[in-house]
Parts: C-alpha cells; sequence; structure tokens
C-alpha cells in the first residue's frame, strides 16, 4: 500500500471536517477568555475575529465577507453591533455611494493590537522547538490545501451540474 493510500484513509477524510469544526470551537472559547482577560465584554469571538480581519486595511463589506466566511445575516448584525459599539467606522465608497467601505476605529485597533499580543504569547507556548514550528506550517499548508480542493470541487462541479 503507497504512503497516499495509509495516509487519507475514508475514515481520516471523513472525520476532518469535524474535527476542523471542533478546534474553531476551541479557538473561539480561547478568543473569549482573551476577551475577557483584556476587559472587552461587549464583543463576540466573532465579532473580534472580524475587527482581526480588518485589521489596518480599509475594506467593503463584501471583501470582508468573503475573507472571513461570514454568513450574511450574521454578519450584518454584528457590523451593525461593532459599529454601534464604537469599534468599526463606516462610511460609503466614493466610486459608489451605495457599497459601505469599513474601517476600525481607535477602539478597534487597540482591541486588536492587545488580542495579537495574547495571540503571540499562545503561539510562542506553542512552539517549544523548530520542529514544533515546521510542524505548525505544514499543517497549516495541508488545511489550505484541503480548503482550495474543496472549493475547487464546489466551484467546477456546480459548473458541471444539469
Amino acid at each position: 500500500m503507497s504512503m497516499q493510500q495509509s495516509a487519507a484513509t475514508p475514515a481520516v477524510y471523513t472525520d476532518l471536517g469535524r474535527v476542523m469544526e471542533s478546534i474553531t470551537r476551541r479557538f473561539l472559547d480561547v478568543l473569549r477568555m482573551e476577551l475577557g482577560r483584556i476587559g472587552v465584554t461587549d464583543l463576540s469571538p466573532t465579532q473580534a475575529l472580524m475587527l482581526l480581519h480588518i485589521g489596518n486595511e480599509e475594506l467593503s463589506v463584501r471583501d470582508l465577507l468573503e475573507r472571513g466566511y461570514y454568513l450574511g445575516s450574521n454578519a450584518s448584525y454584528n457590523l451593525k453591533h461593532l459599529v454601534e459599539s464604537g469599534y468599526v467606522d463606516r462610511s460609503a465608497s466614493q466610486r459608489d455611494r451605495r457599497a459601505a467601505r469599513l474601517r476600525l476605529s481607535d477602539l478597534g485597533l487597540s482591541t486588536c493590537e492587545a488580542l495579537r499580543r495574547l495571540e503571540a504569547m499562545r503561539a510562542d507556548g506553542l512552539l517549544r522547538s523548530e520542529s514544533d514550528g515546521a510542524d505548525f506550517e505544514t499543517t497549516y499548508r495541508t488545511l489550505r490545501r484541503l480548503e482550495r480542493a474543496w472549493m475547487d470541487l464546489i466551484r467546477y462541479d456546480d459548473v458541471d451540474a444539469p
């Protein structure tokens, strides 16, 4: 049996989605804990991720949604909360007045900076050796490759559908 066949059994492939979902939930739990640690009680972990996705850029709402894979009505609710709470400044696009542009306010920027410091601390705690760093890089590349493969499968399968 080849290495490819033994490593990617159907059971492992099937379980990947469950494991990734579980990891995402744990990551959101950690993010919730970190928000509490920096004294931010008015943001959900998803809203904090939206802030981190905007970062130092100015984005359209569409760009943010595509970048973060947020769902429509939830994204609208979360963005409205971020704007009303003063974390995000929303303005009309110069090119298309119907389109909104998003930028972090000073409060949003300082919150992101505090979260990034905690993330750096957590990442450092996970990487105890050079091989740990290499393992994380390999895992990241593998997950990105899987994401692209699934995106291509959906994109090209939709084209071929009757």
